[in-house]
């Protein structure tokens, strides 16, 4: 068999086409079917057919079959420890450079490390050496490629000054630190610094590549990268001179993929398009589709047709372009249905990637193409009138809200349990990681590199499960039930979409939708950020009443919220850094006093919910049990760890849980019970779970966490509690704050929390008191138990916190009363029926009029 499989490999290397791929298929069918057992030597031999059959795959823009027989070929090598084969060259550094192309940044991330960690175990040698430095450079290309440019500029600065380097080297980290420099400063571009920078590390490294051999390739993407940067100023001239130099060396690279083609010749179509050469532009993208598609149709103005598409960038930046060009040419119809054809590449691409990560990340590019459609479905709305546009637009940027969560949670529903059981340990590995990751120089490289291979044998086996079972459609919004489930909620809704340029809103009520935009993003987000600052300390507020006062007003009216209607709910659905903003607490009339209960908040005219997404709102599923559920059944499972007698001592949680007490029975774990794992033994017995503790949202490096008695848990953490509560409280600071994604909101505790299957959430913004948090939470608790709504209950607490004669003025800061914000459904809860009651009335009512009659009866006999 070893024979045969070596034979088919070099038979097919001879002349290989796409076609003949499918002979290796068969080998490696005959291979597997064949009962007799595997030999280590047989075992290789099929690596190594998977290692030529992935390249070749990639070399014919099979890509994702490439990456499949990558994965393969290391799933066979790991499981039966192989070796006498340079599996880092021929698998491992090609497949990472695969992920790093589809998006894939986990993966790419995992898969570099891993090799570099298998060079490091090796014999110093100069093959060792240009393996690890190979590693550090692909690894910069994931950093830079995900957003973590600083990562990047400092993991390439120090190899350039601690490694002994040769001339090519130094050339390529130097061309790709250029690049590096030159995203870090992207929106300020036009900064001296970072344009000398970039332009000194370009120039340096043509200085190291242009006398070595074989670099004809890489200094035409210092050319490339040369010719950006003067893009960047409009600089035409130069950027054109610095292309055509690029067009030389590329061309005159042996072996050209299709994929490299096409990606020039789209940077050959962006600098004509920049310099507003649109037919030129158009018969390049024209090309491209040419080159990367077989059978294309060349007719004029032809896109490719849907079902030609595959998982390549390439075609997704040639089809953006041309969507821009269309644009251009007053073609908006056309331009959607070029967008239309890259959506179908992002979904397509999507299902490639296991992790969360990687998924957020990527939905930034689907966000800038959505921020183009929905100014194209302006316009014609403006011209046509008709409200589809409307609708389509608000279709397109609610499914760029919470896009990752939703679709976990919408999975989740039909997943296998082998499956959820994949990914609860693909979490819990990943979670090992960020903890050892997060002692820094402290950190064990060993247990890091063995918890990335874990990982990974579960990836692979993950990926083999969901081949087998095809994703569920994208749930799109039924426009009708929308407006009818609003009306039956007495409720409006406005959904925010912050865009890259502009900040977009849609106001929904009386069955129609209205779409504008408020504010180019550049000016209103630094407004938003300063209001915000008012929260970030207790005093910001009552140092600067008046201002608050104004800025208040001020983004009230930027944000362009409805003004008082007979609607008594609103439902607003923030994106971007309007996450983090309490909106109850904007000022709806400025005014000169400084009595913080006199002042006209919003909260005083609407009752505020928020929700991620529309379809959240329209899709959640409270179980039948629940919705029966009257105020009297509910029951609550408090979490108080209080910490007595240390520094994190919560002197006021015992009032809170005192408080909830009176009016809820339940079990109500304190100090040292108040640990983990007795908060998951008990989570499915209680309707409302209470967490009464510290939190923290983390930052760029560490993520956002919450403490129990005995150990802090990340929000990821919470992923696979498995919960289904009719209400979670985080009584604790910053739970509802984390990194923030723009497309996904913020990674925060309440994330965790609803990835675990909350549906209503009620969390904090920022750093809340302790006393106050304790007045808050008896009367959101008492208005429950009266039988409000828990929209309705949040908000009466805010409004009765402001008239409670107890608390100081300086108390009622909004600092202090709209730091919690309540996610999740709007249906009221029951009054509980007391029946003993009911019956004693109907007893005494029908005796009343008993008497009644017998009185009316009798009285004439008693006249004399």
């Amino acid at each position: 068999m070893e024979n045969k499989i070596y034979n088919a490999v070099d038979a097919f290397i001879e002349n290989p086409t796409a076609e003949k791929l499918n002979n290796l298929n068969n080998t490696e069918n005959a291979f597997w079917k064949n009962p007799t057992p595997k030999t280590k030597n047989e075992l290789l031999a099929i690596v190594i057919l998977n290692c030529n059959k992935a390249y070749y795959e990639n070399q014919f823009n099979q890509v994702q079959e490439a990456v499949i027989s990558y994965e393969k070929a290391w799933k066979i090598y790991q499981k039966y420890r192989l070796n006498n084969y340079d599996i880092v060259e021929y698998c491992l550094k090609p497949l990472g450079n695969l992920y790093t192309i589809l998006g894939d940044y986990d993966n790419a991330e995992n898969t570099i490390k891993q090799y570099y960690y298998i060079a490091s175990q090796e014999k110093n040698s100069p093959e060792t050496s240009e393996k690890k430095i190979a590693a550090i450079l692909n690894l910069s290309n994931v950093y830079q490629n995900s957003g973590k440019i600083n990562l990047a500029i400092d993991l390439l600065e120090k190899t350039i000054r601690t490694e002994k380097l040769s001339n090519i080297q130094k050339g390529i980290l130097w061309n790709n630190l250029g690049n590096n420099y030159l995203l870090s400063s992207r929106g300020n571009l036009m900064r001296p610094e970072i344009h000398e920078n970039s332009k000194n590390a370009f120039e340096l490294a043509i200085q190291y590549l242009q006398n070595e051999k074989n670099q004809s390739e890489t200094l035409s993407n210092s050319y490339r990268n040369l010719s950006a940067l003067n893009r960047q100023r409009e600089n035409f001239k130069l950027a054109n001179s610095y292309l055509e130099k690029a067009r030389e060396y590329f061309y005159a690279t042996p072996n050209l993929s299709p994929r490299k083609t096409a990606k020039f010749k789209c940077e050959e179509a962006s600098l004509l398009f920049q310099q507003k050469k649109l037919n030129e532009s158009a018969v390049i993208i024209e090309s491209v589709f040419k080159l990367l598609i077989p059978h294309y149709s060349s007719k004029k103005n032809s896109l490719p047709k849907q079902n030609s598409l595959y998982t390549e960038t390439s075609l997704l930046d040639a089809l953006d372009l041309r969507a821009e060009i269309y644009s251009k040419q007053n073609q908006p119809k056309k331009a959607l249905e070029a967008y239309r054809l890259a959506f179908h590449i992002e979904e397509l691409l999507a299902n490639l990637i296991v992790y969360e990560n990687s998924k957020i990340i990527n939905q930034n590019r689907v966000r800038m193409r959505t921020e183009k459609c929905i100014a194209i479905y302006d316009l014609i709305y403006q011209k046509e009138h008709k409200q589809t546009y409307l609708e389509a637009a608000f279709q397109l940027a609610d499914q760029t809200k919470s896009g990752v969560l939703k679709s976990y949670l919408s999975r989740n529903k039909t997943a296998s349990r082998k499956e959820k059981l994949h990914l609860e340990q693909l979490q819990n590995w990943s979670n090992i990681i960020l903890k050892e990751q997060q002692k820094g120089e402290l950190a064990d490289i060993t247990k890091i590199n063995e918890a990335i291979e874990k990982q990974n044998q579960l990836m692979l086996s993950l990926k083999k499960i969901r081949s087998e079972n095809i994703a569920s459609e994208k749930e799109t919004i039924d426009f009708k039930a929308l407006f009818a489930k609003l009306e039956q909620d007495k409720a409006m809704m406005i959904e925010y979409f912050s865009g890259f340029e502009k900040m977009y809103y849609f106001t929904l009520a009386n069955n129609k939708i209205k779409l504008d935009f408020y504010w180019d993003n550049h000016t209103a987000t630094p407004r938003i950020v300063s209001f915000l600052d008012y929260f970030s300390d207790a005093n910001k507020i009552t140092d600067n009443i008046s201002d608050y006062n104004h800025y208040g007003n001020s983004l009230y009216h930027m944000l362009k919220l409805p003004t008082k209607s007979t609607y008594k709910n609103l439902i607003i659905i923030p994106d971007g850094i309007l996450n983090f903003l309490p909106f109850e607490a904007l000022i709806t009339q400025e005014s000169t006093t400084t009595n913080f209960a006199q002042m006209h908040y919003l909260l005083n005219d609407y009752n505020i919910g928020y929700q991620n997404s529309a379809q959240f709102y329209l899709s959640f599923d409270i179980p039948k049990l629940r919705d029966r559920m009257t105020s009297k059944d509910k029951t609550v499972l408090g979490v108080f760890p209080v910490f007595e007698n240390t520094p994190y001592a919560l002197t006021y949680s015992k009032d809170e849980l005192h408080s909830i007490q009176k009016n809820f029975k339940g079990k109500y774990l304190e100090n040292a019970d108040a640990t983990f794992d007795n908060f998951k033994k008990n989570t499915a017995d209680y309707s409302i779970l209470h967490l009464s503790t510290h939190a923290d949202a983390g930052d760029i490096v560490s993520p956002a966490s919450i403490k129990f008695y005995d150990q802090e848990i990340l929000y990821s953490e919470l992923y696979h509690l498995n919960i289904n509560p009719d209400l979670v409280v985080l009584s604790a600071c910053e739970t509802g704050i984390g990194k923030l994604f723009k497309s996904e909101g913020a990674m925060s505790i309440a994330r965790g929390f609803q990835l675990a299957g909350a549906q209503n959430l009620l969390f904090s913004l920022w750093k809340v008191n302790d006393y106050t948090t304790s007045v808050f939470m008896d009367s959101f608790y008492q208005n429950i138990k009266n039988g409000q709504s828990y929209l309705e209950a949040n908000a009466n607490a805010k409004r009765d916190f402001l008239k409670n004669p107890t608390i100081s003025n300086a108390k009622k800061s909004p600092y202090y009363w709209s730091a919690f914000v309540y996610y999740g459904t709007l249906e009221k809860n029951e009054v509980p029926t007391n029946y003993t009651y009911i019956i004693l009335g109907i007893v005494f009512a029908i005796t009343l009029i008993w008497l009644l009659i017998r009185f009316r009866n009798e009285k004439p006999a008693r006249n004399p």
